[in-house]
């Protein structure tokens, strides 16, 4: 009973954690602006189901999207062993599950097993790929000493977490052998029966290390559980929720800000009733709370692959923008806000904003809105709905922009188009000479 109450402490005291941690990052992403996205829902499900949980945009890179998989698939399924597990910790049972699923439950120990194994292997090849390799994607100016810690913790928590899980059912099956009471003949183990010869034959040692490994197993479970809201790897759980509110409007399509819309539709027509909009705010984004709830969901669910990087042409030419920065630091800015709020209130101010203290203007006007990484990004993020937020803010605020887009608008304003020429002259240049 001491151990069963010991493991209920434990198990209550990582979900409460959990709960807190969560509450306050929903309250984060709530800071933003209102955004509608409820429209079409069995769009968004059926892009939800392939994108999340069907993967299909990491298949552009199939060796990357093979281990991710065993990764992803492995790790989910394994953990339905946990339900086992937490009953068994509950009740002081032991594999609870095998009487009433017979046969089907050596199936699945062996399925987990196998699983294990891949992860295994897929989680080294990403730590070498990050470590050994150095593959390009994973570096830049901001990926400092916490975004490349962060990767390595998790992949080596995995590694300890399968290694635990087949250490204890090799463990638990040399036990079944030694015909242990309390150790029922129960499961089937393709992999772990590797590791039996490497054991010791002593009952009470085989017991010691089963116990251990079961204990360290859950326990390290619940310490990766409250550990994900501190991590980019919270997009295990975002990436559903994020994906089914993507932007379902075509690529490239821009919104207007109803408040300018009405301006003009006024002047075209007298008779144009204006649409109701909220009063305050402002033209654009300058900080956190000028953003959409949506952008706000998409810095949380950012995975730090770089593959939006990657494929930037800016960052590609040696320009300063990288997207996944912005993404990151738009997610800085949210935790410190959210860190003020826990401190001194949501109304307290600290000088500071998303752009110019963490975003620079040289970033913003690099890019050059091709929408390649949010084409790119694995779980639909929208890096340049952002950067164009802060461009508003530029232009329409505080009037700022580079020259060349100051001629253009200067072209636009007097000549109805971006080019210096009188509207009289456009055609010249298909005269014959």
């Amino acid at each position: 009973m001491v151990l069963q109450i010991l493991f209920l402490i434990i198990a209550a005291a990582a979900i409460a954690l959990f709960s807190l941690n969560v509450r306050k990052i929903i309250r984060n992403i709530n800071l933003g602006r209102p955004l509608d996205r409820s429209d079409r829902p069995s769009e968004r499900l059926a892009i939800m189901l392939k994108v999340a949980f069907g993967q299909s945009k990491m298949a552009k890179r199939p060796v990357a999207f093979i281990l991710h998989l065993f990764v992803y698939i492995g790790f989910v399924i394994i953990n339905l062993e946990v339900l086992e597990i937490i009953i068994d910790g509950l009740f002081g049972t032991h594999r609870i599950f095998a009487d009433p699923l017979g046969g089907l439950y050596n199936v699945l120990i062996a399925s987990f097993e196998v699983l294990a194994a891949l992860v295994l292997i897929g989680v080294i090849v990403f730590f070498a790929r990050r470590n050994i390799v150095h593959l390009k994607r994973f570096s830049g100016t901001e990926m400092g000493k916490w975004p490349r810690s962060d990767a390595n913790i998790i992949l080596i928590v995995e590694v300890l977490l399968m290694g635990a899980f087949l250490t204890m059912n090799a463990a638990d099956y040399k036990l079944q052998q030694l015909g242990t009471l309390h150790y029922i003949n129960a499961g089937s183990f393709p992999v772990s029966s590797f590791l039996v010869p490497l054991l010791p034959d002593s009952e009470s040692t085989l017991i010691a290390i089963e116990r251990s490994c079961w204990w360290f197993h859950i326990i390290g479970i619940f310490a990766f559980l409250n550990y994900l809201p501190y991590s980019k790897h919270f997009h295990i759980i975002l990436a559903f929720p994020n994906t089914y509110f993507s932007n379902l409007e075509p690529k490239g399509e821009f919104t207007n800000m109803a408040s300018v819309s009405n301006e003009v539709k006024a002047m075209l027509d007298p008779t144009y009733t204006p649409e109701p909009v909220p009063e305050g705010g402002r033209f654009g984004a300058k900080d956190i709370g000028d953003l959409s709830w949506k952008n706000l969901l998409d810095a949380y669910t950012c995975t730090e692959c770089g593959r939006c990087t990657s494929v930037c042409p800016a960052n590609i030419t040696g320009k300063l923008l990288s997207p996944r920065k912005i993404m990151m630091d738009t997610r800085d800015r949210l935790e410190e806000v959210g860190k003020n709020i826990d401190k001194h209130g949501k109304d307290h101010q600290d000088g500071k904003s998303l752009l110019d203290n963490y975003i620079s203007r040289e970033e913003i006007w690099a890019c050059t809105t091709c929408n390649a990484c949010t084409d790119a990004c694995p779980v639909n993020i929208d890096p340049l709905s952002i950067i164009v937020e802060l461009r508003r803010f530029a232009v329409m605020e505080e009037s700022q922009a580079p020259a060349s887009i100051n001629a253009m608008f200067g072209n636009v304003e007097n000549n109805g188009a971006p080019w210096k020429y009188a509207a009289v002259d456009r055609v010249n240049w298909a005269e014959e000479k």
